[in-house]
């Protein structure tokens, strides 16, 4: 939407949706994918990827006309993250970089401590640092003011479909952030999106949901509708939630039948 921009760092992206690859069945699979999402940011792992080869993944997202969002997926500290980090600025140019630095290998949930020395030591770089963290407010606050230029909190962990599992939380941290927030993992379907969004997030990334289904391009163009429905009703203020119920009728001007 013209009079809704949505900007990180400064650059300005028409898409609210941010795609992941992970999980596609094939090239082909992926390019309408993207295609379809209208996305115009999409992470990529670089550990999984050689920037050299051709017909790689890259490749992909370049013929799509596709900004490259490089990612520290696979990272266990914030030594591994940076370093990885410093990688992908030489072989992608670019100084954009999605931190992720993993705690745990069953929930893939991030380290918080390792994930803030990795931030701090990125942004003293001159990284703009988009960091994969878990609900917590205060990690996303600290963030925030360690200088990223966006906060990527988790609705559930990463590709479990689970939807948002935390409203309160991610609302206290859309409420408190000065920086874009945008809702990643735990995407299923279409509804999660737009429930992201309704709670005031400024965008969702989503992968496996879209890769992993049985039609990524039809689930593409569903959670981008739904990335911009849930906006919209954000926009248009919801009326708030009642307990018990509220005629929408008017009581004056009722006619006595008695």
């Amino acid at each position: 939407m013209a009079d809704d921009p949505f900007r990180i760092a400064g650059v300005e992206l028409t898409s609210r949706l941010i795609m992941g690859t992970g999980g596609a069945p094939s090239h082909e699979a992926l390019h309408e994918a993207l295609v379809a999402s209208g996305t115009q940011l999409t992470t990529v792992a670089l550990r999984r990827l050689d920037p050299t080869a051709g017909g790689s993944v890259l490749d992909v997202i370049r013929d799509a006309g596709i900004r490259v969002l490089p990612n520290t997926a696979g990272c266990y500290t914030a030594t591994e993250a940076v370093a990885l980090a410093r990688m992908a600025r030489e072989a992608l140019e670019t100084d954009w970089i999605k931190l992720e630095v993993i705690g745990d290998d069953r929930t893939l949930f991030p380290d918080p401590v390792e994930l803030l020395d990795a931030a701090e030591t990125l942004v003293d770089d001159g990284f703009v640092v988009l960091p994969y963290c878990g609900d917590d407010p205060i990690i996303a606050r600290r963030l925030e003011q360690i200088g990223c230029a966006a906060v990527m909190p988790l609705g559930s962990p990463i590709g479990s479909g689970a939807g948002i599992r935390n409203p309160y939380n991610l609302r206290i941290i859309v409420e408190q952030a000065l920086v874009p927030i945008i809702l990643d993992a735990g995407i299923g379907t279409a509804s999660h999106a737009a429930l992201a969004m309704e709670l005031g997030c400024d965008g969702v990334l989503c992968a496996s949901a879209i890769t992993r289904a049985q039609s990524p391009a039809r689930m593409a163009r569903a959670i981008a509708g739904a990335v911009e429905a849930g906006r919209l009703a954000r926009l248009a203020g919801p009326i708030p939630e009642r307990l018990y119920a509220d005629a929408s009728s008017p009581d004056y001007g009722r006619p006595d039948l008695t």
